[in-house]
């Protein structure tokens, strides 16, 4: 099966360099610092944009991980029209300001036509299904072909979101559906996270892991490949 291309590798940061409280994240980098969306971006010579694809079905939770991430900034940053949502995020990373475009397709066939425009010059696609429906999990290469035809330089992940549902599914089907998610995850390259946005479970550390990927920051936190716990594998 094609894969995406190794993306780019963007401008290296700073190196470490202590927030406001004095303190460094325990994920490899700086603690992030949100910057208000109303401030005039165009002003700030050292804001990096970059811009994020979000693909699934109907109902898998897609936009309420899109708005426990946005947090705050969600009221001004976010832009909506039918089938297409988008919502920024600014963040301080090692001295360099980062914003986030964040498009999230719809889940339904009229949707699928904002796949180019949503899909075109991303940095990271996420490709979203809902662990307690295979069926979701199964539309995950029908997503991936999509996006394939408009961007092969992005990242792709694999999340399955609803953690918190999954784990009240018995054993043996949690151990079903984890091995077949991480057979998905191999097939597209992608590192696997399992989520939740009602507990805010890998939401944030799926952002940072992008930050990461994108300007070659140390990544420090491990697989997890124990059923009954938030899954990352990579």
């Amino acid at each position: 099966m094609c894969y995406l291309k190794k993306p780019n590798t963007y401008r290296m940061v700073p190196e470490a360099t202590a927030s406001a409280s004095g303190n460094v994240a325990d994920d490899g980098f700086a603690a992030e610092t949100m910057t208000p969306l109303s401030h005039n971006h165009g002003l700030d010579r050292d804001l990096v944009s970059l811009k994020i694809s979000l693909l699934g079905d109907s109902q898998i939770g897609k936009t309420s991980f899109l708005e426990k991430y946005v947090g705050n900034e969600m009221e001004d940053g976010s832009r909506a029209q039918k089938g297409l949502n988008l919502m920024d995020k600014t963040l301080m990373v090692r001295g360099a300001r980062i914003s986030y475009s964040i498009w999230e397709v719809g889940g339904d066939r009229k949707s699928l036509d904002y796949i180019p425009t949503a899909c075109k010059d991303s940095v990271a696609i996420l490709f979203m299904f809902d662990l307690t429906s295979r069926r979701t999990l199964n539309s995950i290469l029908r997503w991936y072909r999509q996006a394939l035809k408009w961007n092969q330089t992005a990242i792709p992940i694999l999340i399955g979101t609803k953690f918190d549902d999954f784990i009240q599914l018995p054993i043996e089907l949690q151990w079903a559906i984890a091995s077949e998610a991480r057979t998905y995850a191999k097939a597209l390259n992608a590192p696997l996270f399992f989520s939740s946005a009602a507990y805010n479970i890998n939401v944030n550390k799926i952002f940072k892991f992008i930050t990461a990927k994108l300007f070659d920051l140390p990544w420090t936190v491990e697989r997890n490949l124990t059923v009954g716990e938030p899954i990352i594998d990579f």
